[in-house]
């Protein structure tokens, strides 16, 4: 029975630029390094394939960063929009959202918007990773599990 979502990976394209931001500017912490899993090509159907992969943690939450050597992997289009099918987002929460905003601008962050009050006591706003990911911070009363 599935009980629930574990981790999110995402494909990158420079792991230090990426561990630097998620960990420096979003405060997760590294836990391990894995260099080139050898059933990595069985389980993602790409025979022969090579990657680093990172496991950064904060609180329950578990961000899987892979480094593909081979196959080098396409960048997000720079037309790619919201709508566009597959993984919209990466979604925070946060305790702030308007003094996550703060510092996450001052730290050089790109954002797609200022926050936003979505509804009554929620509050997000949508920026980018260092690959063009999009991530949002969210803050409310109740997390989405509750709502």
């Amino acid at each position: 029975m599935i009980e629930g979502i574990e981790h999110m990976g995402i494909s990158v394209s420079d792991m230090e630029r990426s561990t630097d931001f998620y960990c420096g500017i979003l405060g997760f912490k590294e836990v391990r390094t894995i260099e080139g899993a050898e059933l990595l090509g069985k389980i993602t159907g790409m025979p022969g394939c090579r990657a680093t992969i990172a496991h950064l943690v904060k609180g329950s939450s578990v961000l899987e960063l892979f480094k593909y050597s081979e196959p080098n992997g396409k960048p997000i289009p720079p037309e790619r929009i919201q709508a566009d099918k597959g993984i919209s987002h990466i979604g925070f929460r946060s305790s702030d959202v308007r003094e996550d905003y703060r510092k996450l601008r001052d730290a050089g962050v790109r954002f797609i918007s200022e926050p936003v009050e979505y509804r009554q006591n929620v509050w997000l706003c949508y920026f980018y990773g260092p690959d063009n990911e999009v991530c949002e911070i969210r803050e409310s009363e109740k997390p989405l599990s509750e709502s």
